[in-house]
């Protein structure tokens, strides 16, 4: 079993920036790859990014290739994902979530997903 909890999330001008925080509680955390999905109203939830229980290996969606990072501090427990150049395309609850799977892109693959977190951009 573990936690998660959301933070970082708000409002942000168009091509501004925000970093999302993951904190996590419970089993180690290292044993998990960690995943950001979103979902925009109306919408179904989207994979955004995801990284390896190492955080050697990350993977994206092509919608936020080159502006999103995602990284992880073992030690921390935490997962953190750095938003650039946000557009109004961007607004949507952001979802942290772990999987016991190495490194996957599909929602039904996680186990555990946090509360989540609004991030709204004005144009």
């Amino acid at each position: 079993q573990v936690q998660l909890v959301e933070s970082g999330g708000g409002l942000v001008q168009a091509g501004g920036s925000l970093r999302l925080s993951c904190a996590a509680s419970g089993r180690t955390f290292s044993t998990f790859a960690m995943g950001w999905f979103r979902q925009a109203p109306g919408k179904e939830r989207e994979f955004v990014a995801a990284i390896r229980r190492s955080g050697g290996n990350t993977v994206y969606a092509d919608s936020v290739k080159g502006r999103f990072t995602i990284s992880r501090d073992n030690a921390k427990n935490t997962v953190n994902l750095q938003m650039n150049s946000l557009n109004a395309a961007d607004t949507a609850v952001y979802y942290c979530a772990a999987t016991t799977t190495i490194l996957v892109t599909e929602k039904r693959s996680y186990d555990y997903w946090g509360q989540g977190t609004q991030v709204t951009v004005s144009s």
